[in-house]
């Protein structure tokens, strides 16, 4: 992985966000409440399986020679 990689990856999710903000904001709205009223351990445990799942992905991309 280089450090264009990494640049990339953020860029992409930097566009992504931005296209949620833009084209749906108050769906950013809702989810944000969603998020406050869910007890610690269950964004915390969203987070951690958030990141098992990106990191599955990658490795996935990685080994199709993607």
């Amino acid at each position: 992985m280089t450090g264009t990689d990494i640049l990339t990856g953020i860029a992409l999710v930097l566009v992504i966000e931005g296209l949620v903000y833009a084209l749906a904001p108050s769906l950013v709205e809702r989810l944000l409440e969603a998020l406050r009223q869910m007890p610690l351990e269950t964004r915390r445990t969203l987070g951690l399986v958030t990141i098992v799942t990106g990191c599955l992905l990658l490795w996935i991309a990685r080994a199709s020679g993607g």
